[in-house]
């Protein structure tokens, strides 16, 4: 099991950011697929059509969300902790991703980076 943590610097404040998070419509319109999402604690979530699936743990409005990801087959849960900081560009995004299988790191990483927070910071720089 791996870990990753990042940070991403995105040109909107933290409630626009926190929105495109947390709202099933903002979801879909920045991934272009469809989403499944509450921000109801306990509550199942899913992303670009079904790729991404688990449960929602925590949520606290407009600074940070913690949610649990499947993985077939994982005996230990992978934990999503996404922190919302203010910064002079906007929000700085601070994302930390633990228990990634090692068989799935390298395609978690990438897609963190280049599908989805390239796809967020697209819908704020348009």
């Amino acid at each position: 099991m791996q870990e990753y943590k990042e940070y991403f610097i995105l040109p909107a404040g933290q409630e626009e950011i926190y929105n495109a998070l947390t709202n099933k419509v903002m979801i879909e319109i920045w991934t272009g697929e469809s989403a499944e999402m509450s921000e109801e604690p306990g509550s199942d979530f899913s992303l670009w059509d079904g790729s991404i699936t688990g449960k929602n743990l925590e949520f606290e409005k407009d600074r940070k969300i913690v949610q649990q990801w499947y993985f077939e087959g994982q005996e230990k849960p992978s934990v999503v902790t996404i922190k919302l900081h203010p910064h002079k560009k906007g929000t700085s995004v601070e994302l930390k991703h633990t228990n990634i299988p090692d068989s799935a790191y390298e395609n978690i990483t990438e897609g963190w980076e280049h599908e989805y927070f390239a796809a967020l910071s697209q819908l704020f720089e348009e």
